[in-house]
């Protein structure tokens, strides 16, 4: 391993040559200076940039220039690449999170990997830091085929237990000190606030093992667990956020029912420098790569694992879609969604729950009668997904698509619903729609009032 001092002596046209094919960590273990070198240097052309959210100090590396001199790989898009992604000027790479790993080592074999670092620890290891995600497959490639491991030792990044490399698979490292990407916490309103009550008094159980991310829903189950008292929660989770921590700090959090005594996660945000410090050398949580946290068997493996996670629509059918607006504009990514929802199904006394307000801040319904033309699903009709909203929950759970279509109308809220209510009524391809409610719940739904008297 070589340190270099400054970024240029390695991110230039003698080492990153036209063609290459280069795998950079994402979220809060962005390479910042490494990519923004990258997008200034005019000497670096006709090469491939493969990324899962790029948080940070880089919105240059998606700059017209820049996109005419790198092609971007997006597998899971974020606030700087929404734009160049729904205008042509990158490109969305289709991938579970699960089978980035296995896609890297096959089929994209990477020959930079970039990424930032913390340590080494007494043994000459250093941490992947934040983000394991593909990152360590990128490495095993290289190694394997030849290329070149360029990291940023970063001495705000917090050294995370779990997934180590040794030096002697790094060939270049660069110093840097600056202050990682945040997601600050998203403090719930009472609609979140119900959706949180909601879920944690139907499915989530002493002894529940928990998946879920960041925003507004997540922070109200938290809360929601905290209040009812629920006791011995394990954490098996792609993303680990301040929620989770928050559940460790009051002692909720023991992992009693899991194999290993410590949260596991591939991903990790905070919302201020000192969520990250918390993450230094704490042996209360792990890093595991993708193919790990995401593997559908290890999550079915989880005793009582409930899955929570959002998204941008459903339809009456319960076809369900999160990364995109519309058929062709991507929003975010496939992610790890279906990973969980298929694996927490599959585990003794889980629940996958698609947790989300009934309308968007607009006001429009994510309550539809169709999905929209060519958009893609991360669940599909098929799937055992429980539904919640502010309104209610909805289990499709051996219930026919008229069943499904009644329950998932009453998601909605109350002008969207009886409008979804009358066109279903009215079609002539449900079977004997009209005998769906006879004066009682619809089958599968339960209403927030039948639960809760506020």
């Amino acid at each position: 391993m070589k340190i270099v001092k400054r970024v240029e002596d390695i991110i230039n046209s003698t080492y990153i040559k036209p063609g290459s094919v280069i795998y950079t960590a994402g979220n809060a273990a962005v390479p910042q200076k490494i990519l923004k070198q990258l997008a200034r240097d005019p000497n670096i052309y006709n090469v491939e940039l493969l990324s899962v959210l790029l948080l940070g100090d880089v919105e240059e590396l998606f700059s017209e220039v820049a996109c005419q001199k790198i092609k971007h790989r997006i597998i899971f898009s974020g606030p700087y690449s929404r734009e160049p992604l729904n205008r042509g000027m990158a490109t969305y790479q289709l991938m579970h999170l699960s089978d980035i790993p296995k896609q890297v080592l096959n089929y994209i074999k990477p020959n930079v990997a970039v990424f930032t670092v913390a340590g080494p620890d007494n043994g000459g290891n250093y941490s992947y830091g934040t983000t394991v995600e593909g990152v360590q497959s990128a490495v095993h490639s290289i190694r394997e085929n030849g290329g070149l491991v360029i990291v940023e030792r970063n001495k705000q990044m917090p050294f995370v237990l779990g997934t180590t490399l040794h030096e002697s698979e790094i060939d270049f490292m660069i110093d840097t000190d600056y202050a990682l990407p945040i997601s600050p916490v998203h403090q719930p309103d009472e609609t979140a606030m119900k959706i949180g009550r909601l879920v944690t008094e139907l499915y989530i159980k002493d002894g529940s093992t928990l998946q879920y991310g960041i925003g507004e829903v997540p922070e109200a189950v938290t809360e929601a667990i905290l209040d009812k008292g629920v006791k011995d929660i394990g954490i098996y989770t792609e993303l680990f956020a301040d929620a989770m921590r928050k559940l460790i700090d009051e002692g909720v959090v023991t992992n009693k029912y899991l194999d290993v005594n410590f949260a596991i996660a591939s991903i990790f945000l905070a919302a201020d420098a000192e969520g990250y410090e918390w993450l230094n050398y704490n042996s209360s949580v792990q890093s595991r790569p993708c193919n790990f946290t995401n593997n559908i068997l290890r999550i079915a493996s989880q005793p009582k694992m409930v899955a929570i996670n959002s998204a941008i629509g459903v339809d009456l059918h319960g076809n369900i879609w999160a990364d995109s607006l519309r058929g062709r504009q991507i929003y975010s990514g496939i992610g790890g969604q279906a990973d969980f929802l298929r694996g927490s199904y599959l585990s003794e006394g889980g629940y996958a729950v698609i947790a989300m307000k009934s309308t968007t801040a607009k006001g429009i319904s994510k309550i539809l009668d169709m999905c929209p033309e060519g958009i893609t699903t991360t669940a599909i009709s098929a799937d055992p997904v429980i539904i919640v909203t502010e309104n209610g929950a909805f289990d499709p759970r051996g219930l026919s698509i008229g069943e499904h279509a009644v329950g998932i109308a009453h998601l909605a809220e109350p002008a969207t619903r009886d409008l979804l209510l009358k066109r279903i009524y009215d079609s002539p391809e449900f079977h004997k729609p009209q005998t769906a409610l006879k004066n009682k719940a619809p089958k599968g739904f339960t209403s927030y009032n039948a639960i809760f008297s506020d």
